[in-house]
């Protein structure tokens, strides 16, 4: 839980707030002279004491400036008339981090940079690439919460945001529950979530030539984004694929996937399109209804990614999204939880006959997915208790072109999937299903599920040949089993005090032996181990103990 801390503000300050109300205060910051003067007329001056409003401030293109109101708990508040939908911010702005543990509070939604549902229309504002919109700074440190469920952000195409935390002192979106310390540690859907929204390649739109050689936008590609409708609109798609949306690092996004005005669930955050020059480094998502990261075409990487307590899929590859996923560990809930990934190569496949499906192969424009030191903790749970699907490890389908290296999967902390009849749930705990006639992938890895491979049809797609040609191994399980180094020493994956990162690989044991698969490149399946540095201590939320609301289920 985020701490809130009472602020004592200055008199003069109070009785701004409380000119303000709930609202923004459009002045400048104010200043408070605090000298005396005694009875016998001798003036005792002391130096000037400043209290500074440190609430964001922008200038609109009217000349107003618009601030939010600085509260005596040490918050700040801004109204629709600061920021909603409908009401952009179109200039660059800045959130600071704020003193004591403030945090930034939003009772409308965050739209950043104009919403243009034409490239022509945007172009003739002279947005042609990332940077080109206004840019939203976000300091080390700082917590910015949204007040209703049905609102959320979005960093349009052409505007940028920058996000640069550190492990000591993470930047956190989440919700004015989390704020207030009400919110429950699983408690999803307190507010939308975020939407970031990018010129890179999408498979929904028309192109000529090969992805990375010649490729040429035909006409325009303006595809409506997750929650875009109405004022909520939002749009992404292009050709560029090195375009950049910004940088975040050391960045959490908490308690998402309300239900905002379109009826989309959105996800922790939506990439739409975003290209591959914009830095996404150690970021997490935490207590998601929907997915926690998806990529609807586009080409940005992610580097130390983690996904707690994510009810759909963890990872959620869509439109021809071309790029990497480096050292990503996902958690499931005890009871909810869908896959850890789910990948598909071409946006609307079902309706596309097989010569428009293998041009888009041939020409790049398939979803092409590098996932590497991925570690998969999935939930057992059945159909009865999950939101969405059950727990399942990968499905890899519909054309998509997947690498996947030294990947650690591993379900049944307890028993396997059942419904509440106790009957077997055989859609769920399955560790790996790659399907459909234009799908190929590598792969390198170790798998714990009772149901190891689930196989749709052979004929199209043949599992069992993959896995045979491959660097994989699966272990034996039944029922109930626990892959810590500290429960069953016929079973070693995981460690014993931090039971969600991989053991050195000489240390592992599978099926009361040593592996027979071959040593990873980099000595590691799954993410990394506490062996290392652990680039997940020290600032994620959930996993380590002293940070968390509740210990992880399986412990």
């Amino acid at each position: 839980m985020i701490r809130k801390y009472a602020f004592i503000a200055s008199t003069s300050l109070a009785v701004l707030a409380g000119c303000g109300g709930s609202g923004d205060i459009e002045i400048n910051p104010s200043t408070v002279d605090n000298s005396v003067s005694n009875s016998n007329n001798t003036t005792t001056t002391t130096a000037p004491q400043e209290t500074v409003n440190p609430c964001a401030t922008y200038t609109t293109s009217g000349g107003q400036t618009r601030q939010g109101t600085y509260g005596d708990d040490g918050n700040c508040t801004y109204s629709p008339a600061f920021a909603d939908s409908g009401n952009n911010i179109t200039v660059d702005i800045d959130f600071a981090a704020l003193p004591n543990g403030g945090a930034h509070i939003f009772e409308g939604s965050l739209f950043i940079g104009e919403a243009y549902s034409s490239t022509a229309e945007m172009n003739a504002a002279g947005i042609f690439e990332g940077g080109d919109g206004p840019t939203m700074t976000v300091e080390a440190g700082a917590t910015l919460a949204w007040q209703s469920n049905d609102k959320f952000m979005v960093i349009n195409r052409g505007s940028q945001l920058v996000a640069i935390g550190t492990a000591n002192a993470p930047i956190t979106f989440t919700s004015v529950s989390d704020v207030n310390g009400t919110v429950g540690p699983e408690d999803d859907q307190q507010w939308g979530g975020m939407v970031i929204d990018g010129f890179g390649v999408s498979n929904k739109c028309v192109y000529t030539g090969t992805r990375g050689v010649d490729l040429a936008l035909v006409g325009e590609c303006d595809v409506a984004s997750e929650g875009s409708a109405g004022s909520d609109e939002n749009y992404y798609g292009g050709d560029n694929d090195d375009d950049s949306s910004g940088r975040l690092d050391y960045v959490i996004v908490k308690h998402t996937g309300a239900t905002v005005g379109n009826g989309d669930e959105l996800n922790g955050i939506t990439f739409g399109a975003v290209g591959r020059g914009t830095t996404v480094t150690n970021l997490q998502v935490y207590s998601v209804f929907d997915d926690g990261i998806e990529m609807f075409g586009g080409a940005v990487n992610v580097t130390n990614y983690a996904a707690i307590y994510v009810n759909d899929d963890s990872i959620d590859l869509d439109e021809g999204w071309s790029g990497t996923i480096r050292n990503a560990l996902v958690v499931q809930s005890a009871t909810d939880g869908n896959h850890c990934v789910e990948a598909d190569g071409i946006g609307s496949y079902s309706s596309k006959d097989a010569a428009f499906r293998a041009d888009m192969v041939a020409r790049g424009l398939n979803t092409q997915a590098n996932l590497i030191n991925l570690t998969c903790i999935v939930s057992p749970n059945g159909a009865d208790t999950a939101t969405h699907d059950p727990g399942a490890g990968l499905r890899l389908r519909e054309g998509i072109t997947a690498n996947l290296t030294d990947l650690l999967v591993v379900s049944s902390f307890i028993d396997d999937a059942l419904n509440a009849d106790g009957t077997e749930d055989s859609d769920g705990n399955y560790c790996f299903r790659p399907q459909d006639a234009e799908t190929t992938v590598t792969v390198s890895g170790i798998f714990a599920c009772e149901d190891p491979i689930k196989v749709n049809d052979a004929a199209v797609f043949d599992v069992e040949a993959l896995v045979a040609a491959s660097n994989v191994q699966f272990a034996t399980i039944t029922g109930a089993t626990d892959a810590t180094a500290n429960a069953d020493t016929g079973l070693v994956l995981l460690e014993g005090t931090t039971p969600v990162f991989s053991v050195a690989f000489a240390n592992m044991v599978i099926d009361d032996a040593a592996p027979t698969v071959a040593a990873p490149e980099g000595d590691q399946y799954g993410a990394v181990s506490q062996a290392v540095t652990n680039p997940f201590a020290g600032w994620t939320y959930g996993i380590f103990d002293g940070n968390r609301a509740q210990p992880l289920y399986f412990e």
